[in-house]
């Protein structure tokens, strides 16, 4: 006994956190999805009746009935699912409404459509213009019944007044809106197929359809009365919708209208169960799956419409096909804008600010071209355009905040690795002008080609002044350096003529140049003087081809070349002599005082 205790509570708790414990059962009766907040002004979900709906794995379609309150609604329904009033939708007899906000009967009608399994749900809709509530709040419930429904039933009693297709002003902005696509695109979402009504004993000869027509037609208005002309207009529109809605009378059930609960079909008018019969045969004809955006919703998905349905319509102080249209834009929008951004990411920055902008342009055009192929709506997309197009801007602007940091990071590199290479000629060990020149042209070059972007004018100026800088410096020690090179070099060679090769020539030039060298600037005060003398023009111009050419650039192999001669004057010193013996072809100096073969003079 106590271990059957513990196993039926062991199997309460697990069915309190397993799905699918409540058999189908539990479902046979109406559930809440949508209730009035307190103000009776804005609706909310109720997650009891989601919860129903949640569980279905089929595609869905669902009928709601709308009108005016006290019109039969929850009755008709209970008929069309072959419920009594005591197991179906509740129904009231008094002067209040019943049914708050939107009610869901919990188990849905299995049909086969088209081949495909389909769960029908049947939606019962609070009546309209009942005590206590604005109109504001009417137009939310019709918009939702709207919006989630394939067969949208308007429950009219006796006749069509002109509230009743004001009503439907809503109904004509989400035709304006959403069913005006291109064939062969994907819609929103299908447009619920708009049934009427009318529960009428006598048409006085006419047929439904004609009765419809008729209060369709347009209203003279000569005196130009706007709400006269607004109805006009709703007019005109439903009768341009005349391919998705159909008309359908329903005499009443019985005269003694109270007591309907208590009757069974039998009792009822037979006509009335006739014509009942064929409104199901004519609902399960017409109906559809709920189609979102090319696709069949399951429970699931179809309560996730229902909350981006409700919380769009709860925007704003009246409810609004444009706030609709923003909410299925928003994934279109999204997709736009990730595309501009994966474009301009691509971009290899830093750019032009004139190549930047191409780009950003053709990012732009393709992104628009794209959410103008796929977005929904027609009158109110605008407003998701310029919301495209401000995102774009963001983007766009940080784009252009990267651009700057990369073109000045760039510049900033180009620049200072030419300012290393100034600063790197301006200590050059053997002095030239045309090895400057030629770093110079490259620095220049090199900084003109790479750098680019809007910090390159900002650069281009820096980098101007700090060329010239280094040029007037150059040339400044240019001639001072070579000076002192050239009187260096002289005495140099006069060592290595005399001493070290013993080339009587060599050492003539080089006296040559050292006195010359010396006397000039003596004579003339200073070695300035001497830069403007053409023997010193002579000498650079020798000189620079000697330290500099394309070729060679003796700055670089001075040291090499050096050690390698000075390697051969000493092979020369010790070996050569003995080879090729003392005769030479240019004068040396001769050392040979005595000799073993000189004659004695006496």
């Amino acid at each position: 006994m106590e271990i059957s205790r513990w196993v039926l509570l062991l199997s309460f708790f697990l069915c309190l956190f397993a799905s699918g414990c409540f058999s189908i059962e539990n479902f046979h009766q109406a559930f809440p999805i949508v209730e009035p907040d307190p103000g009776h002004t804005k609706l909310r979900l109720a997650r009891e009746g989601l919860e129903a709906i949640e569980r279905i794995t089929t595609p869905i379609a669902a009928v709601a009935v709308i009108g005016p309150y006290r019109s039969g609604k929850s009755f008709l329904l209970n008929q069309l699912l072959s419920l009594s009033c005591f197991e179906g939708f509740g129904v009231g007899h008094m002067r209040d409404t019943k049914t708050k906000g939107i009610w869901v009967w919990g188990t849905p009608i299995e049909l086969d459509i088209d081949g495909v399994s389909t769960s029908v749900l049947y939606l019962d809709t609070e009546g309209f213009e009942s005590v206590g509530k604005s109109n504001v709040y009417d137009d939310r419930i019709f918009a939702l019944a709207n919006v989630m429904s394939s067969v949208l039933i308007y429950n009219l009693p006796e006749t069509i007044r002109e509230a009743d297709i004001s009503r439907l002003s809503f109904a004509v902005e989400l035709a304006e809106e959403f069913y005006g696509r291109v064939k062969g695109q994907d819609v929103a979402f299908e447009p619920a197929k708009l049934l009427w009504l009318i529960q009428r004993d006598f048409l006085q000869g006419k047929s439904v359809q004609e009765m419809v027509d008729e209060a369709l037609r347009r209203v003279p208005n000569n005196d130009g009365d706007k709400n006269i002309e607004m109805v006009n207009q709703i007019r005109d529109s439903l009768a341009v919708m005349g391919d998705n809605s159909t008309a359908f009378s329903l005499p009443q059930p019985h005269l003694q209208r109270t007591k309907l609960c208590d009757m069974k079909d039998g009792e009822l008018d037979p006509i009335y169960v006739r014509k009942r019969e064929q409104l199901k045969q004519l609902v399960a004809g017409i109906i559809r799956p709920k189609i979102v955006q090319g696709k069949t919703l399951n429970g699931k998905e179809f309560v996730y419409f229902l909350e981006q349905i409700l919380e769009a319509l709860n925007k704003g102080e009246i409810p609004s096909t444009g706030s609709l249209v923003e909410v299925f834009n928003k994934g279109i929008l999204d997709r736009c804008l990730k595309l501009y951004s994966e474009k301009m990411e691509k971009l290899g920055l830093p750019l032009s600010e004139t190549a930047l902008q191409d780009a950003h342009e053709r990012s732009r055009d393709e992104a628009m071209q794209v959410f103008d192929q796929q977005h929904f709506g027609r009158h109110h997309a605008k407003k998701s355009v310029m919301q495209l197009d401000e995102e774009i801007e963001k983007v766009y602007k940080n784009v252009i905040m990267a651009n700057e940091y990369q073109s000045s990071k760039l510049c900033e590199a180009l620049y200072t690795g030419c300012e290393d290479k100034m600063d790197q000629l301006q200590v050059l060990r053997l002095p030239s002008m045309a090895k400057f020149n030629a770093g110079f042209l490259q620095c220049n070059q090199s900084f003109e080609l790479e750098c680019v972007g809007p910090s390159k004018a900002n650069y281009e100026q820096r980098m101007k002044k700090m060329l010239g800088k280094s040029r007037s410096l150059f040339i400044k020690e240019y001639n001072h350096r070579l000076f002192n090179w050239l009187v260096a070099f002289s005495l140099v060679m006069v060592v290595v003529g005399r001493f070290i090769i013993k080339f009587i020539l060599i050492e003539i030039g080089a006296w040559i140049l050292f006195i010359f060298l010396e006397t000039y600037t003596r004579m003339f005060w200073s070695a300035e003087s001497l830069y403007y003398n053409p023997a010193w023009h002579f000498i650079v111009a020798t000189w620079e081809t000697l330290v500099y050419s394309p070729i060679l650039d003796l700055d670089r192999w001075a040291l090499p070349m050096g050690f390698m001669l000075a390697i051969a004057i000493v092979y020369w010193r010790c070996y050569g002599g003995r080879k090729h013996g003392t005769r030479w072809l240019l004068p040396l100096y001769n050392n040979h005082k005595s000799g073993p073969n000189r004659p004695r003079s006496d």
